[in-house]
């Protein structure tokens, strides 16, 4: 069997993994993983074939040569050789995790900490047991800071990859319903995002806490913590100046009652405590304000993520890559804020809820018929089964359904918010809106 420290003396000549042979770069090495409905030992000797160093495997009946590394578990040998090589960085760590609004906030302090700092941040969504891994073997020495996503969908997922990027800092962004079904109920999601409060509190430095979030504030009792939020007493204090399209924020220090104004490129109120970390972040590691506007005004959504899309008569609230009960009813909120003559929602289905599926997606439109809406629009089959009942609004079992109906019956003058998982695929829809 092939050892960490053996792989990592290998890792240090050939710093690159891959895990797809259809994405091979020569003088890689390949890590055969498992998944539900694949095996990627078969295709080892491919990874080879195609320029990789070497493979590492765990069936032995694939071990075709020297280049071939045999182990008990290939997906615990590239977790282990992570935070191997995290260990020997010594980089300091900021965890990042929550219900909502992670993605966008990792990208917003990391956005704000480049700024003074030659800061890695997770690319993408690689938040799970695998993409935390592959993003800490891909950052070197040259880095002073790490902002590292954590995503959870089950009980201790969350534990697992402290145990691997071994955060000195950490952040929940906020605690919601979401991945239910998984986690067994919202007491589920609790315990599991709050394992990032409690590695902190035994093995690193401290919590970057929302003041304003009672939940947050309750766990975190008798941790080290640096506060944001509307409240005086956090350290870094915000006023939200304007929410609609663009939200603009203005805020001091505690100790600094000097006022800043910063205008974002991101929409929706709920998109406040978001910018509020990254500047409370970017604050405690020293950056001036100057400096944390700066970042705040370059980061510009992408993938389908708070993106604020004017086409044609229509202006188009795209936010289309994560939906739960607690994202939605935050999108609803800043949405119905906005004025406007014309207001549409598209809304996809919400996955993971389990047994508590049903209610909540009828809670949810239930909710879009007290709000001044022209047309509400539901896609996916757990909205469809609300159909017969809810006849005056438009139901489609998937996106290209829906896609098919507004080529022929277009939406003009309208503005449109567009909510879903990204299993819905609702990004289809930008070429007919």
């Amino acid at each position: 069997m092939t050892s960490i420290p053996e792989l990592y003396s290998l890792f240090l000549q050939h710093p690159v993994v891959c895990t797809d042979t259809r994405n091979i770069i020569p003088g890689s090495i390949f890590f055969a993983l498992k998944g539900d409905n694949f095996n990627a030992n078969t295709f080892a000797a491919e990874a080879i074939d195609k320029g990789c160093v070497c493979a590492v495997i765990d069936e032995a009946e694939y071990k075709k040569g020297e280049k071939f590394l045999l182990v008990e578990n290939a997906l615990r040998a590239l977790q282990d050789l992570a935070a191997f090589h995290r260990k020997k960085l010594q980089i300091p760590v900021i965890g990042i995790t929550g219900t909502n609004g992670k993605t966008t906030t990792k990208e917003l302090i990391s956005s704000v900490l480049k700024e003074n700092y030659r800061c890695f941040a997770t690319k993408g969504n690689l938040n799970n047991h695998i993409g935390v891994p592959l993003s800490l073997l891909s950052f070197t020495n040259e880095y002073e800071l790490a902002v590292i996503e954590m995503g959870a969908s089950k009980p201790g997922d969350i534990e697992e990859l402290c145990n691997i990027a071994y955060p000195d800092y950490g952040i929940i962004t906020n605690i919601g319903r979401a991945h239910l079904e998984g986690m067994g109920g919202f007491e589920g999601v609790l315990k599991t995002k709050t394992e990032l409060f409690r590695h902190i509190k035994s093995n690193g430095k401290l919590l970057f806490v929302n003041a304003d979030d009672e939940l947050l504030m309750q766990h975190a009792k008798g941790f080290e913590i640096f506060t944001y939020g509307r409240s005086e007493e956090a350290d870094v204090i915000g006023e939200l100046v304007s929410g609609d399209a663009e939200l603009v924020v203005k805020w001091h220090t505690k100790k600094d009652k000097t006022e800043t104004t910063v205008a974002s490129h991101l929409p929706g109120s709920y998109n406040f405590p978001n910018i509020m970390a990254a500047i409370c972040i970017g604050n405690y590691f020293g950056l001036s304000a100057e400096q944390i506007n700066k970042g705040i005004e370059n980061y510009i959504p992408a993938n389908n993520r708070s993106q604020v899309v004017r086409s044609g008569s229509n202006t188009i609230f795209m936010d289309a890559y994560n939906a739960n009960p607690s994202s939605v009813e935050a999108a609803f909120e800043n949405f119905e804020k906005i004025k406007s003559n014309k207001k549409i929602i598209i809304l996809g289905e919400m996955l993971e809820l389990g047994e508590t599926s049903q209610k909540e997606h009828l809670h949810i439109l239930s909710l879009t018929e007290k709000m001044n809406l022209q047309q509400r629009i539901f896609v996916g089959n757990n909205f469809l089964a609300f159909k017969e009942k809810h006849s005056q609004h438009s139901f489609f079992s998937d996106v290209n359904e829906l896609a098919e109906f507004l080529k022929k019956n277009r939406l003009t003058d309208s503005l449109i918010l567009v909510k879903g998982s990204r299993g819905n695929k609702l990004e289809k829809l930008m070429e007919v809106l």
